[in-house]
């Protein structure tokens, strides 16, 4: 009777610290490794409003010295913009920089881009930077598969709109990461506040 009672207790504190034990943080909510703390950023690179914010995330980025992560999420209302990742990843393929400037070019370009002149600015974009663009850009899907890969990792956060900012960090405890709601209101704030923590 006695062990039984033993089992039973035992039984409870292991169901009741299993309850209460904090939940693993995804880890696309993680600073690249070496970084305290970085802004993540899922875009969708035919949104008006990315468009707008990409220059404060950069802009933060440099002024406290730490790591933007963008991920690509297409939106399935936009009619150009998951050709737009591929591309931006067969750039990325070339090197990380050139990647991010071809998405700068597109969201500086973007209320002229159309599904039937797309390929036209990514020819322009890579003559300018003296890069080759084949005529099929991705013939084994690994670009498509990489773009896919982040969007999913979006939707593992149940994200459902463009931009999706979150300040994170690396502790383990309390809050390792924040999403910035109002980037020109909170980001700046934000940071400050994970690098106080």
């Amino acid at each position: 009777m006695k062990r039984n009672v033993i089992r039973f207790a035992f039984s409870v504190v292991l169901l009741v610290s299993i309850a209460f034990a904090q939940e693993p943080v995804n880890p696309a909510l993680r600073p690249p490794k070496g970084a305290q703390v970085a802004i993540v950023v899922f875009e969708d690179l035919q949104c008006p409003q990315c468009r707008r914010q990409a220059p404060l995330f950069e802009q933060a980025g440099k002024t406290y010295k730490i790591p933007v992560v963008r991920h690509d999420f297409p939106l399935p209302m936009h009619n150009w913009s998951y050709e737009a990742a591929v591309m931006a990843h067969y750039f990325d393929s070339h090197s990380k920089q050139l990647g991010i400037d071809f998405r700068d070019y597109i969201f500086a370009h973007q209320p002229e881009i159309f599904p039937t002149n797309l390929r036209q600015f990514a020819e322009k974009f890579a003559a300018d930077h003296k890069v080759d663009l084949p005529f099929v850009i991705d013939p084994q899907g690994k670009f498509a598969a990489e773009v896919n890969a982040e969007r999913e990792l979006g939707k593992a956060l149940q994200l459902d709109h463009t931009p999706t900012i979150y300040v994170v960090s690396s502790k383990s405890k309390g809050h390792p990461f924040v999403e910035v709601k109002d980037p020109n209101a909170e980001l700046f704030r934000s940071i400050d506040a994970m690098k106080a923590e």
